[in-house]
């Protein structure tokens, strides 16, 4: 698992931006479906024929990033975000563009007070002695990630872009260790679901599934001083019951847990009190289609140094294989 983890972390795919991702993805499954397709979103579709029930089980595999907007006559280059981005989480990091070029991010001089630290002050510098050199290198609108190396700590990954590629690492090797089923099964690695869940939508509305899973990363509750919430690393995976942008149908929460209780892995519940998944765009999709998820618990969401548990990725894959397998 860490292994497959370190080459879907490495990969570029900040949200618009998934070619690269989505080319390692697709080399890691495409012997072990029927079909691998992409569509005009840039969601990566495999399918798994059968004929059963339709099953839709979605793994964003965008990350957030910054984008360029502006290059000044010194060659540094002015920013903003592509999805959920706190500017002190940005503060003197290097950032990778799509072409390999990285950059160090930091503020203006300037600034006399670190409380109003925002994104319009401040810049990526790339080395560049002027305008002509950086725009040879870098062009407006080209995305960056975070730059990171992934470090394993006892049963911890520590890394950055773990939402989601922990989760696509999940459903991958799901795939891997699917026995037959005669439930036909698309496994989508969803594109833009950080600047709005955008990739599930349409494909939702081109399979229109009977149910669908999804797999994304959750906060959690046990650091120092975090807000008061039941989820924690190492506890097993969460099953949601409610984010901000969906309630889980009662028919799939119950299925997931009757599902763990039979293979016999500890698991959570997960009440978000902010933030959502892909099911968010898919439940209401072609007339609603009953979804839920499993969670992954994930701390320091949105930044260079997010932290999962080995131990309850390897839970989650169990719980999606039972889940798929399912059926009623």
């Amino acid at each position: 698992m860490l292994d497959l983890l370190k080459r879907l972390v490495d990969a570029f795919g900040v949200s618009g931006n998934e070619t690269q991702i989505r080319k390692v993805i697709e080399d890691e499954i495409k012997d072990l479906v029927d079909e691998v397709r992409t569509d005009v979103m840039g969601n990566l579709i495999a399918v798994k024929k059968g004929r059963g029930k339709k099953i839709m089980v979605a793994a964003h595999m965008d990350e957030i990033g910054v984008i360029a907007t502006h290059i000044d006559d010194k060659g540094f280059i002015r920013f903003s975000n592509v999805g959920g981005l706190w500017p002190y989480t940005l503060l003197a990091q290097k950032v990778r563009f799509s072409n390999g070029v990285v950059g160090s991010v930091y503020y203006e001089k300037k600034l006399e007070d670190i409380k109003k630290l925002k994104l319009s002050n401040m810049y990526i510098d790339i080395g560049a002695g002027n305008k002509e050199e950086a725009d040879k290198k870098i062009r407006i609108g080209d995305t960056a990630c975070f730059v990171g190396e992934t470090i394993q700590a006892d049963d911890m990954v520590i890394s950055k872009s773990l939402d989601n590629r922990s989760g696509c690492a999940v459903v991958i090797e799901a795939i891997k260790n699917m026995p037959e089923t005669e439930n036909e099964i698309y496994y989508v690695f969803t594109s833009q679901e950080e600047v709005g869940l955008r990739g599930a939508k349409t494909a939702a509305y081109q399979l229109k599934p009977d149910m669908a899973i999804a797999i994304d990363v959750t906060a959690t509750g046990d650091t120092p001083e975090s807000p008061v919430m039941e989820v924690k690393c190492g506890s097993g995976p969460a099953i949601k019951v409610k984010d901000s942008s969906v309630i889980s149908h009662p028919k799939v929460r119950k299925l997931l847990e009757e599902c763990a209780k039979e293979i016999n892995i500890p698991y959570q519940l997960e009440v978000l009190s902010g933030g959502g998944t892909d099911i968010g765009s898919i439940h209401v999709s072609v007339g609603g289609v009953p979804s839920g998820a499993i969670s992954i618990p994930c701390r320091y969401i949105h930044t260079p140094v997010e932290m999962v548990s080995l131990k309850d990725l390897e839970y989650a894959v169990k719980l999606l294989v039972k889940a798929l397998c399912n059926k009623e």
